[in-house]
């Protein structure tokens, strides 16, 4: 039998490269589009009427993205003394028992943030209309919907480490209550 664990941290560590290169690109965009814009206010007196409209949806893009990220890292604001002060298993039954809400909220939010976002086929982003007809002569067409389907992927992707945050932490405590003979059957795959 394969390792399953060394597959799944494959996985885990592609979803994670992924995340940090896509939010990276966005920012490198917002950065590059804001100097540009800064340079051309600034030296040529004149002004990039598409600049802040484009990185407004880069910046919605690059949160929404990182939101599951934030919320691995602990870096959530978060009142933790009840289970600092519980055993590691309880502490485990009351983030499951938290997660429960957490989960359903984030999914109910996300459906809304689909149905909102499906309202708006017809509206094309105007930044991306008026750059690709400048190019090209010949409006791009983009829906803004893809700006505002950013909420349901972001609020998709943090539940989803909600839920591997509960799977690891159960393993971490399952692999902890084991007894020594056990531990070595688990890590030989017998």
């Amino acid at each position: 039998m394969p390792n399953q664990t060394g597959a799944l941290a494959h996985i885990v560590s592609g979803y994670l490269r992924v995340i940090r290169f896509l939010a990276g690109v966005c920012m490198a965009l917002i950065v590059a589009i804001m100097i540009t814009q800064v340079f051309y206010r600034y030296v040529l007196g004149g002004s990039l009427i598409w600049a802040e409209e484009l990185c407004r949806y880069l910046l919605i893009w690059q949160t929404f993205l990182v939101l599951g990220l934030a919320y691995s890292r602990g870096e959530f604001v978060s009142l933790d003394f009840l289970p600092g002060a519980l055993s590691p298993r309880w502490a485990w039954v009351l983030r499951a028992v938290m997660a429960v809400p957490i989960l359903a909220f984030l999914v109910v939010l996300a459906w809304y943030g689909y149905d909102f976002a499906s309202r708006f086929d017809r509206q094309t982003i105007p930044a991306l209309d008026f750059i690709w007809t400048s190019l090209t002569g010949e409006a791009l067409g983009l829906s803004i919907r893809w700006v505002y389907v950013s909420v349901t992927v972001g609020l998709l992707l943090m539940a989803l480490h909600v839920i591997a945050d509960l799977v690891v932490t159960f393993g971490s405590q399952f692999r902890d209550n084991l007894a020594p003979a056990d531990a070595g059957k688990l890590e030989a795959g017998a």
